[in-house]
C-alpha cells in the first residue's frame, strides 16, 4: 500500500511541474554540413586548393554558403598627378574587412532571400560591414568602399560571381570553395545558411585554416617573430647573391 501511494505522490508531481521541467520532444537538425578538410597546407609552389563541402537538409530548401578571410584593417588610395607624378592624393581605411570572401547558392540570391535578411546576416558583397577609420561623408564611404571591393575583385581575393551548390537528390548537396595561391594566411570562417521563404531558418559555422607548413612555416613564423633581424638578412642575402653574380660574370 505504501508503495502505492509513493506512485501516486510521483504522478501528482509531476502533473504540477512546471513547463520548463517537464520532457521536450526531440527535434531533429535541420541543417548539417562538413568540410572534406579543415587545414589548406600552404607550401612551396603552392598555386591553390579547393576543399569540398558537403551536407544535408532534413526538408527541400535552399543553401548558400559565405566564406570570409582573416578580418582586418583595410586601405585603399586614390591617385592623382602632381607635378607629372602619380601620387596618393586621398585614402580611407576601413576595419573588419575580410582578407577573402567568397559565395556559392543554389539559386540566384534574389530569388531565394529577402533583401532586409540578406543584410542583417552579411550575405552579398552590398552586405558586408566595413566600418570606415575616420569620420566622413556617405558619399565618400561609398566610393572608397565600392574602389576597395573592385581591387579585392581584381586580386582574385573577393568573389565576382556566386558559385554553384549542387543537390544530389533531395536531401545531399555539395559545392567546391576554391582558395587562391594569394589567399591571406589565418583562419577562416565558412557560414552554411539554410533559407526557406526567404528567410533564413538555420545556420552552421565552421572553421576553415589556411596556413603555412614545413619550412615555409619556420620562415613566416622567424619573419614575424623577428621582423628587424629578419629585414637585416634579407638585405645580406641580396648583397651576397649579388656579389656572387659579379664574380662569376666577370671570370666569363
Amino acid at each position: 500500500m505504501i508503495r502505492v501511494y509513493r506512485w501516486a505522490a510521483f504522478a501528482l508531481c509531476l502533473l504540477a511541474a512546471p513547463p520548463c521541467l517537464a520532457p521536450r520532444p526531440v527535434v531533429a537538425a535541420e541543417l548539417v554540413a562538413a568540410l572534406s578538410n579543415h587545414l589548406v597546407a600552404v607550401t612551396t609552389g603552392f598555386s591553390g586548393s579547393s576543399v569540398l563541402l558537403f551536407g544535408a537538409v532534413d526538408t527541400p530548401a535552399d543553401v548558400i554558403v559565405v566564406v570570409r578571410g582573416p578580418e582586418g584593417v583595410a586601405s585603399v588610395h586614390r591617385k592623382g598627378r602632381s607635378m607629372g607624378i602619380w601620387v596618393n592624393e586621398a585614402g580611407m581605411a576601413f576595419a573588419g574587412a575580410p582578407g577573402f570572401w567568397s559565395i556559392a547558392a543554389t539559386r540566384p540570391l534574389d530569388e531565394i532571400l529577402a533583401p532586409s535578411v540578406g543584410a542583417f546576416n552579411q550575405i552579398g558583397l552590398e552586405n558586408l560591414r566595413l566600418t570606415p577609420m575616420e569620420p566622413s561623408s556617405a558619399r565618400r564611404i561609398g566610393e572608397f568602399r565600392a574602389a576597395l571591393i573592385r581591387t579585392r575583385q581584381h586580386e582574385g581575393l573577393y568573389a565576382v560571381q556566386t558559385g554553384e551548390i549542387i543537390f544530389l537528390g533531395n536531401r545531399l548537396f555539395r559545392t567546391d570553395l576554391w582558395i587562391p595561391a594569394n589567399a591571406p594566411i589565418g583562419t577562416y570562417s565558412v557560414t552554411v545558411f539554410l533559407v526557406r521563404d526567404g528567410d533564413v531558418i538555420s545556420a552552421e559555422t565552421t572553421p576553415l585554416v589556411v596556413g603555412k607548413v614545413g619550412f615555409e612555416a619556420r620562415v613566416y613564423q622567424f619573419a614575424h617573430q623577428f621582423g628587424l633581424f629578419y629585414g637585416a638578412l634579407a638585405v645580406l642575402l641580396a648583397a651576397a647573391a649579388g656579389w656572387l653574380a659579379n664574380m662569376v660574370f666577370r671570370r666569363d
